[in-house]
């Protein structure tokens, strides 16, 4: 049987702030490793974050790099029951939540669906998501946005501490 050729890089956040959110952190870099035709490369360190747009407990947030060969779809079905599997209910947007897992980037692609949206909407906004892409993908531009650099300017009043691996 041949191999399979090389992967897609996918960027996939991570956040949480009810319950033990560093264990739904590291229990989800878990699971996203043992996904099927997917390998975690890196993950960046944890970070906290005031609620954006939302009320409740600070986030600890952080972002990991995939390679995989699941179509983008495919991906963010196993991303939700990841979710699922940490108890996530969706009462009403931006709620507080046991674990929260957004599709960033999935290479190049741009994706318009009813379900999913690449890259992630609001991605260049937030700071809890473009500090920690930009530890572990420093050379980075965002399509139509450019440099990651850039973006984490425009975001510099957002607080964002990092707390280590």
């Amino acid at each position: 049987m041949p191999e399979a050729g090389p992967g897609v890089t996918a960027y996939v956040g991570l956040g949480a702030n009810l319950g033990d959110a560093r264990a739904a952190l590291e229990d989800a870099l878990r699971r996203l490793d043992a996904l099927p035709d997917t390998r975690l490369v890196a993950h960046s360190s944890v970070y906290r974050t005031g609620p954006i747009d939302s009320s409740g407990p600070d986030y600890l947030n952080a972002v990991a790099e995939l390679s995989t060969q699941l179509p983008a779809h495919d991906l963010l079905a196993h991303l939700q029951a990841i979710e699922l599997a940490h108890g996530r209910e969706r009462p009403y947007r931006n709620a507080p939540r046991t674990l929260d897992l957004d599709l960033l980037l999935y290479g190049n692609e741009v994706i318009a669906t009813i379900e999913l949206t690449v890259p992630h909407p609001r991605l260049h906004e937030r700071a809890f998501v473009l500090q920690p892409l930009a530890e572990i993908a420093p050379g980075l531009s965002l399509a139509g946005r450019g440099p990651i650099e850039d973006c984490l300017r425009l975001v510099a009043g957002q607080r964002i501490d990092r707390l280590g691996a």
